[in-house]
């Protein structure tokens, strides 16, 4: 289980096969690696099920391997166009996924791809820029001429990129951290990390070309990818508002919006979690949420309702059909800038 997704295994992997599993998608949510949230948000996960398989029903189309099988309607799996209601389930590949040990405030790649063999789930996160938020983390890792950018320094408001920025970060670390090429090329294992970015620019420029489609602006994202017998395919979910960021008309309509809520609203556990994370660098000890001394609160019910609207109304407006009784992505947008 993850803290937003439910995992089931029908077939367990080998060390040569793929095996085959489900996801099922929840209401739960999650923001700054806390995992579960206090509340749930009515159709959520519906709607990240079915604007994933959209997603990677297009990738198809456009030639890029995925582990997806489809998605689960009455216990059968069914392409997307062939559901009468908004599915939760999603039936996928499975590849290997071997313990990560963390010995000695270290974290054993060596171990993970001894175990792994031909079949095994990458341990990074491909990350795709587009453009740069107030307040992203790229502002910190190099100036504005390092990504083509005409600026002595970072200007005080959002900045689009003039060629996409390709980055990778660890994934089964407690906390992730971003790497160079040469650290993300040695955890990769057997996979060629420009094989990757390969990949990780076409699932971007796909992404990018759909939502601006349907008047989203695509602002960045990440892809996950599984290795199996020299063949790479784009794994786990893709192009949902928890994976990616969008924006519409110029508002954020991703999970970022919590994010920044909980930014105004309850300052406190937001810098408890920053301190505790930072504690669990310094002293080599994952389990950072156990020492974190603040605990987030409830959301106010308008608050979820907004949230569960601008999901439905969302996902409806990029796939450009109404499996959702929401309003329309306009009327949504504009209930959430006041959030």
């Amino acid at each position: 289980m993850t803290s937003v997704k439910d995992f089931r295994v029908e077939e367990e992997p080998t060390a040569t096969d793929l095996g085959r599993g489900r996801f099922v998608f929840t209401d739960r949510y999650s923001v700054f690696d806390w995992g579960e949230m206090p509340d749930h948000i009515p159709s959520k996960g519906a709607s990240l099920c079915l604007m994933g398989a959209y997603n990677f029903e297009l990738l198809d189309v456009n030639h890029v391997p995925t582990h997806y099988l489809g998605v689960v309607e009455d216990g059968e799996i069914k392409d997307l166009g062939e559901c009468e209601s908004p599915p939760t389930e999603m039936a996928i590949e499975l590849t290997q996924v071997p313990d990560l040990p963390h010995v000695e405030g270290a974290y054993d790649y060596d171990a993970y791809h001894d175990a792994a063999g031909d079949n095994y789930l990458i341990p990074l996160e491909v990350v795709f820029r587009n453009t740069v938020p107030v307040g992203s983390s790229l502002r910190k890792r190099g100036t504005p001429a390092d990504y083509g950018l005409d600026y002595d320094e970072w200007p005080e408001e959002p900045v689009s990129l003039p060629q996409p920025v390709v980055e990778f970060s660890t994934k089964y670390e407690e906390q992730d951290r971003y790497l160079s090429r040469e650290e993300a090329d040695d955890i990769a294992g057997k996979v060629d990390i420009d094989r990757l970015e390969e990949l990780a620019l076409a699932v971007n420029h796909i992404l990018t070309d759909r939502a601006a489609q349907a008047g989203f602006s695509h602002e960045d994202g990440k892809i996950e990818c599984l290795y199996h017998d020299g063949t790479v395919k784009v794994a786990d979910v893709v192009g949902t508002f928890d994976e990616n960021r969008f924006s519409y008309d110029g508002q954020q309509v991703s999970k970022e919006v919590v994010r920044q809520y909980y930014k105004r609203v309850q300052p406190e556990w937001v810098e408890a979690v920053k301190a505790a994370k930072k504690e669990a660098l310094e002293t080599g000890e994952p389990e950072w949420r156990d020492e974190c001394a603040v605990e987030p609160e409830h959301l106010p019910d308008e608050i979820v309702t907004a949230l569960a609207d601008i999901y439905c109304a969302g996902t409806n407006a990029y796939v450009q059909y109404d499996w959702f009784d929401a309003p329309d992505i306009e009327d949504a947008v504009a209930t959430i800038r006041d959030i």
